[in-house]
């Protein structure tokens, strides 16, 4: 089964320390230590990038396309979120950014941020008419969020909103468009996402919220940033640009999807630990008097993605006093001020579109059920014999990991250190036993306790 999951994250043996600090940072228990060095567990892999994070010798990588990878279309599309222009200072305006993006090779300009407007006004017209089902509803953005809950929280896929996210919207939209208007075919179309985590590429190679999805990759935000900097002018007078208003802008940072969709009662949870934590509580109907939750698995919101550039302190305090310059220029209600950005004719609606979320099974004993509930009841002994205390030093997160890697087959129990002291005890003792059962004539050793030679070669 696993081999059927494709992942952005990938570790790099040579840099891997074998430190487990990766092993105790992953939400799905996705990691192991053995022989020294991190394997993934790929059916348990949501792409959220803490183990990207955590590593402090960057024996984690992501994959992403490279710049180059656009020479192999005829027309290219950029789409950049809002976390791009937050790597920026807000006296570099959009435009200039805009600019050097252009200078880059990309024939069109397309915010994702128009895009989450459109989403907005969905995601409000969902709520408004929701009636009868378990609250709250749970925003459908993340595909690392959406991951969890097929792995975590299957229970609660009938709360999540089925929306399409901004950038799959944004590419459907773009290459229909484009096509339309230049008399393009479909392969000649490069649709390019800048993206600010890995969970974005995996959602390209595998979509987990999408029928078909129309971009054609996606470029590390880290990876263009220096290319960028160096290639920033002003917009050349032949590039297609959509910008986006200062509410669609505002998606890059937590809290913002809530101002834009203008829910009163709303979350907004940023994260992945307290993200998971939140789904808990929302699992065990805890809180019914909230509408909607914005989750994201990055800290800060997608400012905070591992493919960024710049901290997430700084470009949250970016983001923030470019929105505010923003507000200057719009009409103070939320709606109309969205609505100077939305002149895209014929945006697509989410309900063609959007995929149907579904459980992802993550620990499957067997696939034989009689075979599984004889593991399952193995795997209970195992963990009883534990010491209980889940420190990760046998390369798995916790001991429950552990029972469950030993009946597999995949470890033993002198993997755990405390198994293996008391084995070794044991055995000591049992050697200490037999040496003192054995018979020895004292007069075969000399006064240093060493073996005499006396009689030795005389045959």
């Amino acid at each position: 089964m696993a081999e059927g999951y494709i992942h952005s994250v990938r570790f790099v043996p040579s840099k891997c320390k074998g430190c487990v600090t990766c092993v105790k940072a992953c939400p799905t228990d996705a990691i192991r230590v053995r022989n020294g060095k991190a394997e993934l567990i790929a059916a348990r892999c949501i792409d959220c990038g803490e183990c990207m994070r955590r590593c402090a010798y960057h024996a984690v990588e992501a994959y992403s396309d490279k710049l180059e990878e656009i020479k192999k279309y005829q027309y290219n599309i950029v789409l950049p979120p809002p976390s791009l222009y937050a790597q920026f200072p807000a006296d570099i305006s959009e435009e200039t950014i805009r600019g050097g993006l252009s200078n880059l090779g990309f024939d069109e300009i397309f915010d994702v941020a128009v895009a989450s407007e459109y989403i907005s006004l969905e995601i409000a017209d969902y709520i408004k008419n929701y009636n009868g089902g378990r609250k709250p509803l749970i925003s459908c953005t993340c595909p690392a969020v959406l991951r969890l809950i097929q792995v975590k929280f299957p229970e609660l896929i009938k709360q999540v909103v089925p929306v399409l996210p901004p950038v799959e919207a944004a590419a459907i939209y773009v290459k229909k468009e484009a096509m339309e208007r230049l008399g393009l075919e479909e392969s000649q179309v490069g649709v390019w996402f800048l993206a600010p985590c890995p969970s974005k590429d995996a959602n390209i190679r595998q979509s987990v919220d999408v029928v078909h999805t129309q971009l054609s990759g996606s470029i590390a935000i880290s990876e263009i940033y220096g290319r960028l900097m160096r290639s920033i002018g002003s917009v050349k007078e032949s590039k297609k640009i959509t910008a986006a208003s200062s509410y669609g802008m505002g998606w890059g940072c937590y809290g913002g999807e809530l101002a834009a969709v203008g829910v009163e009662k709303g979350l907004a949870v940023h994260g992945i630990e307290n993200v998971y934590d939140v789904l808990e509580q929302i699992s065990m109907n805890k809180m019914p008097d909230v509408d909607y939750v914005e989750c994201s698995a990055c800290s800060g919101g997608c400012i905070g993605g591992p493919l960024t550039a710049e901290n997430k302190f700084v470009a949250e305090k970016n983001l923030k006093l470019r929105l505010a310059r923003m507000r200057e220029h719009e009409p103070a209600d939320r709606v109309e001020a969205m609505k100077q950005s939305m002149v895209c004719e014929g945006f697509p609606k989410s309900g063609a579109y959007v995929k149907k979320l579904v459980p992802r099974p993550m620990m499957q004993l067997d696939d034989d059920i009689l075979e599984a509930m004889k593991k399952f009841e193995q795997m209970e002994e195992v963990l009883n014999s534990l010491p209980g205390l889940d420190c990760g030093a046998c390369g798995a997160p916790n001991c429950q990991c552990l029972a469950e890697d030993i009946v597999q087959g995949k470890a033993t129990e002198i993997d755990c250190i405390f198994k293996l002291r008391a084995s070794v005890k044991k055995l000591a003792h049992g050697m200490l036993e037999l040496a003192r059962q054995i018979p020895i004539d004292n007069n075969d050793f000399n006064d240093n306790g060493e073996e005499n030679n006396a009689d030795k070669g005389s045959n």
